[in-house]
């Protein structure tokens, strides 16, 4: 499968903001945006004048890079969240935050999303007792998650666990660490993305 493998810090400065790509790093004077909060490139430092297709281009280029998913999935997304009821925008992100590695990385279990997502590949992961390996499907209200008995002791998962507390788990997960399980207890709401996103104008853009 196609992925990024280029420096995951110019990313965010590509969007002009912190998109916690690199897990605890983000979050200590090691981060690449807190050198240097301007795009790479030559005309990094530069102004430029964005028109009102760049300005929706950039915030869906931000989410799509935040949730680490290509533009082809980003886009099936988009027209799953526009068959549904309600507001289009908001079905999007509850799309996206639903996906699995997106909720083993709020609980906790990851320092990254990229993260979350290698360890689900490498099926480290139970979902309601069954063993599981795609971290694109969607979750479910009181859907439980946990990590197998016998990867417990991975490093990873026990120093994404150190530092939860710094970005807090959202309200609608519940998070047990001791057991390293999680589970869903509702479904995510508007109010539970705290990140600044304008998803009306993704909607925008593909309403082109």
């Amino acid at each position: 499968m196609a992925r990024y493998t280029q420096a995951k810090c110019k990313l965010c400065r590509r969007e002009g903001e912190k998109l916690f790509l690199k897990g605890d790093r983000c979050y200590t004077d090691k981060c690449a945006y807190e050198k240097r909060p301007y795009p790479p490139g030559h005309s990094g430092r530069m102004r430029h004048k964005m028109s009102d297709y760049a300005i929706q281009l950039r915030e869906k280029q931000k989410v799509r890079r935040m949730y680490g998913v290509l533009e082809g999935q980003f886009r099936m997304y988009y027209h799953r969240a526009d068959g549904m009821k309600g507001v289009t925008g908001h079905n999007l992100l509850f799309l996206l935050e639903r996906r699995l590695d997106n909720v083993i990385y709020r609980l906790g279990f990851a320092n990254s999303r990229d993260q979350a997502r290698q360890l689900v590949r490498h099926g480290i992961f139970k979902l309601n007792g069954r063993r599981v390996n795609i971290p694109s499907m969607q979750v479910k209200s009181e859907d439980v998650i946990e990590v197998r008995e016998e990867a417990r002791k991975i490093p990873v998962i026990n120093e994404a666990q150190e530092v939860i507390a710094r970005r807090g788990c959202p309200e609608w997960l519940e998070s047990d660490g001791a057991n390293f399980k999680g589970t869903v207890k509702a479904m995510p709401s508007r109010d539970d993305i705290q990140f600044p996103i304008n998803e009306q104008l993704i909607v925008e853009l593909y309403s082109k």
